[in-house]
């Protein structure tokens, strides 16, 4: 059950839905925004063909580095809803808008946690400053060495917040001032410890609040995100007004019937090319005294299209096929390192949307040469959006020759990274009397030095662009689309290993069969396109997988 992603959000309570068939998918992607793991396990997730940047920032500045679920649900909003932003690859299998609508609930979360922790900040931090530097300086070093691997490292780094310790209750009993300047002095050793005590409750229940909703999103909970900001109360609330629009707008280019093939990395979204099977013959007529009856690809692509609607069907009651999506795609090819793509633009296109007069003009007539291609597609979400078969057909028509092109595209699962549910923290130690033998003790959600980092990142997180330079940030895979840059392959889970090598023979046959007959109906020999259609049929039973976009020339 997922949430509608609609403009249903924006104009009233958010309604649950059964009928998607990616909740797992969509609610993986969206737990990343709720985590408090270290930013740099995004690299878990980086795939053969999408990498993912991790900029560290300032190297003396890691008390600003942000966690996993802050760069992320950051960065994403950023990429998906920016004014300039650049054109996106379509999510199969995932509702993009649910996962950014998360992102900016968190932002939201925290956007309230930071202006209460930004409140104590100034009021035992900044009027105090003298004594927050110093005990924010002892942080900083046992921050530092703590990271080594190096046990007395550890051990020093501690020592040295003892020391600080140690000189601030010495310079309580033996004040140096007095009058004004001695009670100033004192409150300068004392605050920023009470500043420290009321940070830790703040940042407990704001802890404590993410982490619900990254477990009620992995564990089917229906946790629906609540974005305020992107319900417009009057006219005059721009911002609300345009970040409502732009939300349309994600949700406009999800349904897009354009696609870019990215040469060894498949059409982006969709996955790797896995495997192809080709039906090339001359066009003879079959009555040799008369002339084949004029048509063109578009009435065998016609022909295919209606076919494969009865792909759910059988002769026996055995289940079979889900309800597929078929569509007429128009695939623009770029280069393999095109860091952006570029959509088609023109009174052919409407709200990302080729016309259907364009689409037929493309498969008719642009076949050779550069320009877009037309691809039947035929598409099933299985494994509730962790599995996205697509099987293309395209029919092309050189001098004499029709060639009937059947390939496979799968897109696997959403990596383990974003499956993960949240543990309480704990380590093994050994016991007291029995140093063989280890018992699990419990550590606090949020830790001193996680207490002092989101309390002196609260205040510059009104200025991003100087909290980003100094703390750091990730830089999204181009070009971005949220399915496919933290997709695995699925060769390595048997079952949907095993879905996608079905599907092939079911299509191909019915493909082959709904173009021979408009041959047949047409005046045309059918004879050798019968006997390499039954080639195929025969080779397709035992298909293997390979990267079929790559070629060894």
């Amino acid at each position: 059950m997922t949430v509608d992603g609609g403009y249903a959000d924006f104009f009233g309570p958010q309604v649950p839905r059964t009928d998607d068939g990616g909740q797992t998918a969509t609610f993986a992607l969206a737990s990343a925004a709720y985590r408090d793991s270290p930013m740099e396990e995004i690299k878990k997730a980086d795939n053969e063909w999408h990498r993912t940047t991790v900029n560290t920032g300032r190297s003396w500045a890691t008390v600003f580095r942000p966690n996993l679920g802050e760069a992320f649900s950051r960065a994403v909003a950023d990429r998906m809803l920016g004014g300039d932003r650049k054109p996106l690859i379509q999510s199969f299998g995932a509702e993009p808008q649910v996962v950014v609508e998360h992102c900016l609930a968190a932002n939201g979360i925290r956007k309230n946690r930071d202006n209460r922790l930004t409140m104590v900040s100034v009021v035992c931090g900044l009027l105090f400053l003298p004594g927050a530097l110093v005990w924010l300086l002892g942080f900083q070093i046992r921050t530092t060495v703590s990271k080594a691997e190096n046990k007395q490292a550890g051990a020093l780094g501690t020592a040295v917040l003892v020391a600080i310790a140690a000189l601030a209750v010495l310079f309580l009993v033996k004040m140096p001032f007095s009058g004004f300047w001695a009670w100033y002095a004192r409150a300068t050793v004392v605050m920023p410890v009470v500043g420290w005590f009321w940070a830790k409750r703040i940042c407990e229940g704001t802890a404590r609040d993410l982490r619900e909703r990254w477990d009620g999103l992995l564990s089917g909970s229906g946790v629906g995100a609540k974005v305020p900001e992107a319900v417009p109360s009057n006219p005059g609330e721009t911002a609300a007004e345009q970040l409502r629009q732009s939300l349309a707008r994600l949700g406009a280019e999800q349904q897009s019937n354009s696609v870019f093939y990215a040469g060894p990395k498949g059409i982006l979204g969709m996955g790797t090319r896995w495997g192809s099977w080709q039906l090339a013959e001359n066009l003879a007529p079959a009555d040799p005294d008369r002339e084949i009856h004029p048509f063109r690809s578009w009435d065998v692509v016609k022909a295919v299209h209606d076919q494969l609607r009865m792909l759910e069907r059988g002769p026996l009651n055995t289940g079979g096929f889900t309800k597929p999506s078929i569509r007429h795609w128009v695939v623009t090819p770029i280069g393999e390192n095109a860091k952006a793509v570029s959509r088609p633009e023109g009174t052919d296109v409407e709200a990302y949307q080729v016309k259907s007069h364009a689409i037929q003009e493309i498969c008719n007539k642009q076949q050779f040469g550069a320009g877009d291609r037309h691809y039947l597609g035929v598409q099933w979400t299985l494994w509730d959006g962790q599995l996205v078969i697509t099987m293309l057909i395209t029919v092309t028509v050189l001098h004499e020759t029709l060639r009937i092109e059947v390939t496979g595209h799968a897109l696997g699962p959403v990596n383990p990274l974003f499956t993960t549910k949240p543990e309480a923290p704990s380590k093994e130690v050994a016991k007291s009397f029995k140093p063989w033998e280890t018992r699990k003790v419990m550590l606090p959600l949020v830790t001193a030095n996680e207490v002092v980092r989101l309390a002196v990142r609260a205040p510059l997180t009104w200025y991003p662009p100087l909290l980003n330079w100094l703390g750091g940030t990730i830089t999204l895979p181009e070009p971005f689309g949220l399915r496919h840059a933290w997709a695995d392959q699925p060769w390595r889970h048997r079952f949907m290993a095993d879905d996608a090598l079905r599907a092939a023979a079911p299509v191909l046959r019915v493909v082959h069969a709904a173009a021979i007959r408009v041959l047949d109906e047409n005046g045309v020999d059918t004879e050798k396109f019968g006997t390499r259609s039954a080639f195929l049929s025969t080779a397709v039973q035992d298909p293997t997988p390979g990267k079929a976009d790559l070629y060894n020339a």
